[in-house]
C-alpha cells in the first residue's frame, strides 16, 4: 500500500527522504521548525519533464538521463509512472521514446505529486488519505485537518509546471538532432 504523498512527522531530527514512490512529501526538522518537503522522485520528475519541454519530438530514458545527470533506471521508472498518469506519452518502436502529453501550462504540481507519490494528505484522517487512523472515532481533531488539506491541495493545483520550470538548460543540453519528431496521433 502506498503511503500518502504528504506526511507530517513530529519526531525530532527526522530527516530521511527516500527516492522511491510512496515515501512522498515528508516533514523534516530544519532547525526548530518542521517543514514539509517533496520526495526526491517528485523533484526528479519535475527535472525530467522540464528537460523534455525544451525539445520537440521524442526522447529516450538514456537521453534524458544524460541531459539531467540522473541515473537511467531512475529516469526509466519516472517516465513509466508519468506515462501511466497521462503526463507524458510513450511511443514504441525504433524511433520510440517519450514526449510531453500536454503543454506545461496544462500540468500542475498536484498532478505530478499524485502521479509519483500518491494522494496528498496531511494526516491519515483527511479526505484523500489511503490509510485509516486507528483513533479517528475518538479524536477531537476529526475532520479539522480537512480545511488545511484542501488549502494545500488547492495551492498545489494552482502552480503549473511552466511556473516550476525556468527556461534554462541542464548539465549537458541534448543535441537537437537527437530528438526525433513525435508520431502523429491517428484521427479519432
Amino acid at each position: 500500500m502506498r503511503t500518502n504523498a504528504v506526511q507530517f512527522n513530529t519526531e525530532p531530527n527526522w530527516s530521511s527522504l527516500g527516492d522511491t514512490p510512496g515515501e512522498g512529501v515528508q516533514a523534516c526538522k530544519s532547525g526548530d521548525f518542521p517543514v514539509i518537503r517533496l520526495s526526491r522522485m517528485t523533484d526528479y520528475g519535475v527535472v525530467v519533464m522540464s528537460q523534455m519541454s525544451h525539445h520537440d519530438g521524442t526522447l529516450t530514458a538514456p537521453e534524458l538521463a544524460q541531459a539531467t545527470g540522473l541515473p537511467v533506471p531512475t529516469v526509466s521508472k519516472l517516465l513509466k509512472q508519468l506515462a501511466k498518469s497521462g503526463l507524458v506519452e510513450s511511443h514504441r518502436g525504433v524511433h520510440g521514446g517519450y514526449s510531453m502529453a500536454r503543454d506545461l501550462d496544462d500540468i500542475n504540481a498536484m498532478e505530478i505529486i499524485e502521479a509519483l507519490d500518491g494522494p496528498v494528505a496531511l494526516t491519515d484522517c483527511v479526505d484523500g488519505a489511503e490509510d485509516l487512523c486507528n483513533v479517528q472515532s475518538l479524536c477531537p481533531m476529526r475532520g479539522g485537518w480537512d480545511k488545511v488539506n484542501r488549502a494545500v491541495r488547492k495551492a498545489l493545483t494552482e502552480v503549473s509546471l511552466a511556473e516550476l520550470c525556468p527556461p534554462r538548460v541542464f548539465l549537458d543540453p541534448l543535441d537537437p538532432s537527437i530528438a526525433r519528431p513525435a508520431k502523429k496521433r491517428a484521427a479519432q
